[in-house]
């Protein structure tokens, strides 16, 4: 009994400690990683949530356009079910979309009143595709944009992402563990995503950078990856995935992150980084728990679909997504305000 009331307290005492100063030490970080309590748990998300609201109590809708699921990167990271013939769940066949696609589809997501598209694409050309979309985005529509094609980067096109106006790019480092970052990914190297996200924080753009979580790490992994994060003068945004595997991937039979981790590492995030968005993508969380992600201090769900997109939609990490119209009712059902 005395060492579950011990338990509780350190807890609590971290929590009030997070309330009146974001920065925590390490030990602090792995005890919340570590709580095994559920008036803990729950304590944690309440804290997040009352973090989040404190600095801002809407929450913003993130769509998507796919560009290319053609893929330069050999060997394939072995989780992938987003490259052409990884997974017959995917994009199974290959597809590079025509301009005219690019712009049919984030019309349609202006049309939804959704503020925000992320355009987002394989590797194997120097950015060009990113800029293609962000010159066809900010030329005809007045949506935020967020750029992904991961280290698939160079000055040039970043500089011609700068002058779109282009508001975020993602390259997401996913795990800061060398040794399970090469093995995941071994047609990659970390120091090449760290080297971009340098270069784009570096040049004044919102930098946004993410986990993906449940791949095998560890929460001193985990840790080190947020405080890592702080490093980036930029940073705006921090993507919370959860793994899920992909059928005739080589990663197929590795369990998915449990729901209680991402919920876990979302709020933990949220005390990290008051002010920073967290972005939660529908996909990896299950588009029918993207509730609990809003409850532990998430302020951006993405991959959200409109009922009338053109084109087939396939979520990265899963090929599930949150339709709009279901999306907006768990907004509202928690009493939270959609930033328009």
């Amino acid at each position: 009994m005395l060492k579950i009331f011990t338990g509780v307290k350190l807890i609590r005492n971290i929590l009030k400690k997070a309330k009146k100063n974001p920065i925590l030490d390490k030990n602090d970080l792995l005890q919340l990683f570590k709580i095994k309590y559920a008036d803990d748990f729950l304590d944690l998300l309440q804290t997040a949530s009352q973090v989040r609201n404190s600095k801002n109590n809407t929450i913003k809708l993130t769509s998507t356009v796919h560009l290319t699921n053609i893929c330069q990167i050999t060997p394939k990271c072995k989780y992938c079910g987003f490259a052409a013939r990884t997974s017959l769940d995917g994009y199974y066949d290959p597809f590079f979309k025509e301009d005219q696609e690019i712009l049919d589809a984030v019309k349609c997501v202006e049309k939804s009143d959704i503020p925000r598209v992320s355009c987002s694409g394989a590797h194997g050309y120097n950015g060009f595709q990113a800029v293609n979309a962000a010159k066809i985005v900010k030329e005809n529509t007045s949506l935020e944009l967020l750029v992904n094609v991961g280290a698939d980067l160079n000055m040039t096109t970043l500089k011609e992402l700068y002058k779109y106006n282009t508001d975020t790019i993602c390259c997401n480092l996913e795990t800061v563990n060398k040794n399970l970052f090469c093995e995941l990914k071994p047609g990659e190297k970390l120091k090449d995503r760290i080297k971009i996200c340098r270069k784009i924080s570096n040049l004044g753009i919102e930098l946004s950078s993410g986990l993906l979580i449940g791949l095998g790490e560890s929460y001193q992994d985990r840790v080190n990856h947020l405080l890592f994060l702080k490093k980036f003068q930029n940073l705006g945004e921090i993507p919370i995935m959860g793994f899920n595997p992909y059928k005739n991937t080589p990663m197929e039979d590795h369990p998915p992150c449990p729901l209680t981790e991402q919920v876990k590492t979302i709020a933990i995030t949220r005390l990290m980084f008051p002010q920073v968005r967290i972005t939660v993508p529908t996909p990896t969380i299950g588009p029918r728990n993207i509730k609990y992600s809003l409850i532990a201090g998430a302020d951006n769900l993405a991959t959200v679909i409109p009922e009338d997109y053109p084109a087939d939609v396939k979520g990265v990490g899963s090929p599930s997504y949150g339709n709009l119209k279901d999306v907006v009712g768990a907004v509202h059902e928690l009493g939270l305000k959609l930033e328009s």
